[in-house]
């Protein structure tokens, strides 16, 4: 088969790398393409990961989204024309649905958050719905979804990529390079700290985090821990690194398992590395401003995640370094979903 997959968004990179490994060890020819934001061009070139860049984002007004839906759509479906495929994978990417459909190409998304507005098109269009069995039933129907479409799995989609996962022992060099810490600094002794700002300019976050700045706040003073802080866009970079001075931005692109695994407390303002914390063991917080995605409630309800809904719950956060911990594993996953498409 000759199949399409279409790289939006930066955890697509991660998420899509063990399916194009095996679809190609199956020889299947896989067609790439990628959306320039928020690092993903970036990640796929870390790993090695060639396509054709078509588009960015569209910005935080709903104009600029509706204009840069319709201009995608249509680069993606001139680039998918008259080339065979006979399937077009995404993770929700509505303008890969839509171009797909455009060209009668049969189209299967992956989803596990029912909270994107843009569900509405991409469940409706696509021919296939893969979401985790904790999704919610009821916003299946509210987007549209034809219930003979679905398939719902068991567990999490950070599962598929991590439960194969094996670290890098020569990752802390490579962090202490890029976040240009002393050479003195010892992960043995130092708290690390991972901290990942909201998506302000998603769809689905028409709304303010103003617990987040007391969050930054609280770890700008913290003593005796190291914070590494991941802006989602460039211009948030020099603004926070102006603001907040003992906050390290990375000057380099960093392995996100790697550095999660190797973290000793991960919060997120967003979900993927949240969950990739909790499936790999370390204590993961969310600060999250909207209602809790379902699939971060079954982790809370694991006593894999917590909330921070308030600002006790900030100033309650242990700095520590983390003990023993256990992966969550589901080593059948990616061959559950690879059976779905093909």
């Amino acid at each position: 088969m000759k199949i399409w997959i279409d790289l939006a968004n930066a955890p697509h990179v991660v998420f899509f790398l063990p399916i194009i490994r095996r679809l190609e060890a199956e020889n299947h020819e896989v067609l790439l393409t990628l959306r320039d934001f928020n690092q993903t061009v970036e990640l796929a070139r870390f790993y090695g990961l060639q396509g054709t860049l078509i588009g960015n984002h569209g910005g935080k007004s709903a104009a600029g989204k509706a204009c840069n839906l319709v201009m995608r759509t249509l680069q993606l479906g001139k680039f998918a024309r008259n080339k065979g495929i006979d399937l077009a994978i995404c993770h929700n990417s509505y303008t890969h649905i839509l171009a797909a459909r455009m060209c009668r190409i049969k189209a299967v998304t992956l989803m596990d958050y029912e909270g994107q507005p843009a569900n509405h098109i991409a469940f409706r269009l696509a021919n296939k719905v893969i979401v985790p069995d904790c999704f919610p039933v009821q916003s299946l129907r509210k987007f549209g979804a034809n219930p003979r479409r679905v398939y719902a799995y068991c567990g999490f989609k950070e599962q598929l990529y991590l439960s194969a996962f094996s670290p890098d022992p020569g990752f802390m060099e490579t962090m202490k390079r890029a976040a240009n810490l002393p050479q003195e600094w010892d992960s043995a002794t130092q708290i690390l700290i991972t901290v990942r700002t909201p998506a302000t300019r998603a769809a689905y976050h028409a709304f303010e985090n103003p617990l987040f700045a007391v969050l930054l706040e609280r770890l700008n003073r913290a003593a005796g821990v190291t914070t590494l802080l991941f802006p989602r866009y460039p211009d948030q970079k020099e603004a926070l690194r102006k603001k907040y001075r003992n906050l390290i931005i990375p000057g380099a692109p960093l392995d996100g398992m790697n550095l999660v695994y190797y973290s000793d407390l991960v919060i997120s303002a967003g979900g993927t590395m949240n969950r990739e914390a909790a499936i790999l063991g370390t204590p993961a917080c969310t600060i999250f401003a909207g209602k809790i995605p379902a699939v971060d409630q079954k982790l809370i309800s694991l006593g894999r995640m917590s909330a921070l809904a308030s600002e006790q719950d900030i100033g309650a956060i242990p700095f520590a370094k983390k003990g023993a911990t256990t992966p969550l594993v589901n080593r059948s996953l990616l061959e559950e979903i690879i059976r779905q498409f093909v």
